[in-house]
């Protein structure tokens, strides 16, 4: 078992980048419970969105799309692995930066009580508000890395030439983003903040790549 385990490793190296986890994890959660306000994030746009508790179902697969995608790059494509890895982590680390230069909350979550209705739904999303404060939403993690995981995974050798499946990650990714703002986890201005950090990555790392493979 160890050596089948050692023959992995070896294989597809770098699986050490996950204990970037732990730090985001310690990083994130004291801020959470150190910063308890802060400017309030809101547009016009906000307010015609509606909320429908069971975008909470999309909202949740983040993780299911986390495991899947990383661990499907770090098998399959160990270069992709790596950009994943990288543009991930260091978006997530500027947002957390932002949350201590600038902390942000929101003011959009609706009385459970004033619905008028119970449902499996609104009980899930209700565990998630108690676990996360409505505070350092701006730009939106989620989104962050999403958009990541949805770029790395569609420009893999995994994705390549297989044209639904680059489709499914984008959708996938899409109603994810679009789950936070129907849940009124975040605000619309935290997700289009969110992606566009995903936009400087995309320049460096795709197109580069791209133009130093046209011939000249």
């Amino acid at each position: 078992m160890k050596q089948s385990l050692r023959r992995l490793t070896a294989a597809h190296p770098h699986l050490w980048y996950q204990l970037y986890w732990v730090v985001y994890l310690v990083w994130f959660f004291t801020l959470d419970n150190v910063i308890k306000s802060g400017t309030l994030i809101h547009c016009a746009l906000d307010d015609r969105i509606p909320f429908c508790e069971w975008f909470v179902v999309f909202y949740c697969s983040w993780f299911a799309l986390l495991v899947f995608v990383t661990l499907k790059l770090w098998l399959n494509d160990t270069a992709a692995y790596d950009r994943l890895c990288l543009m991930m982590f260091s978006g997530m680390t500027f947002c957390l930066i932002v949350y201590m230069i600038w902390p942000s909350a929101l003011n959009l979550r609706p009385d459970p009580a004033a619905l008028g209705r119970a449902n499996p739904a609104l009980w899930l999303l209700q565990l998630l508000w108690r676990a996360d404060a409505a505070v350092n939403v701006c730009p939106s993690i989620h989104c962050q890395s999403t958009g990541c995981m949805a770029l790395a995974f569609s420009c893999s050798a995994v994705a390549r030439g297989k044209p639904r499946l680059q489709l499914l990650a984008w959708v996938w990714a899409a109603l994810i983003c679009l789950s936070t703002v129907f849940t009124k986890q975040h605000s619309v201005i935290d997700v289009a903040l969110g992606l566009a950090l995903v936009l400087p990555w995309y320049l460096a790392l795709y197109c580069r790549r791209r133009d130093k493979a046209r011939p000249a």
